[in-house]
């Protein structure tokens, strides 16, 4: 499967709860990535632009997509971003395609 990584922003009144009575979300987010039938990796909280980011691996981008739209329609997050990542095994078969079919691509010139 493939993997993504996937950051989200809490909204106000989600941050709030969690300082009232904080939570554990990794078992939430594991829950429903295994609902769509990914598998979570890694969740963490994180300083910066986003306050979560995961590392999930997901059947397709469809399934990915749907994990946002869900996440995202619960008003629990105001924000976020999902990026396929890709392996280096996957990497290598991209370079080895890309040499292959370097010749069929002229850039642009003046």
């Amino acid at each position: 499967m493939p993997y993504y990584l996937q950051r989200f922003k809490y909204a106000a009144n989600s941050m709030k709860a969690l300082v009232a009575k904080p939570k554990n979300r990794r078992d939430a987010a594991k829950k429903l990535i295994e609902a769509h039938g990914g598998k979570l990796h890694e969740y963490f909280l994180q300083f910066g632009a986003y306050d979560v980011v995961l590392i999930a691996e997901y059947p397709d981008n469809a399934t990915a997509t749907a994990i946002s739209l869900t996440v995202g329609a619960s008003g629990a997050f105001s924000g976020g971003e999902t990026t396929p990542l890709i392996t280096m095994e996957e990497a290598v078969k991209a370079m080895t395609k890309a040499g292959k079919a370097k010749a069929a691509y002229k850039p642009p010139t003046k």
